[in-house]
């Protein structure tokens, strides 16, 4: 049962500060596609289910293929990646378990993701791992339950 309504919804300005984190993450050039990828990735992490159902279903209305979509837990396994997917995801999770390391992002994942993103692309997927990560610890804490009417 969800703990009360979402906190981005009950402080009037914190959506208008999500919606510009969004759209500065979604403006630099990165593909959408590997944006939604990490955001399905950090949301299971997380185990955020409203994010992690909503990524899914957006993922797929993007055009997203099933195999890729339930594989994205096991990327590292799969043949289903881009080499720039890779680094964007292995971003991701070292993003998000920043505690589960001494050093919570090694600088071979670093060089992985400089070598294929520019400086500002960089910025856009840290942006929105981070970004990803405020929404699930949102929903989490709050027992937020999905589907969610995002829309």
């Amino acid at each position: 049962m969800q703990r009360m309504t979402n906190p981005a919804t009950v402080l009037p300005d914190t959506m208008t500060a999500i919606n510009s984190l969004y759209r500065a993450a979604h403006s630099a050039g990165v593909p959408g596609s590997t944006l939604e990828l990490v955001h399905l990735r950090t949301s299971q992490i997380n185990g955020c289910g409203p994010c992690a159902d909503a990524g899914a279903r957006s993922a797929r209305r993007d055009g997203e293929t099933d195999d890729r979509l339930f594989s994205v837990a096991t990327w590292r396994e799969t043949p289903y990646f881009t080499d720039a997917e890779r680094a964007a995801l292995a971003l991701a999770e070292a993003a998000t378990r920043l505690a589960d390391r001494p050093d919570p992002v090694p600088d071979p994942i670093w060089a992985e993701a400089r070598k294929h993103f520019t400086e500002p692309e960089r910025a856009a997927l840290i942006i929105w791992i981070a970004t990803t990560n405020l929404f699930n610890r949102l929903n989490v804490t709050t027992r937020q339950q999905a589907p969610q009417n995002w829309g």
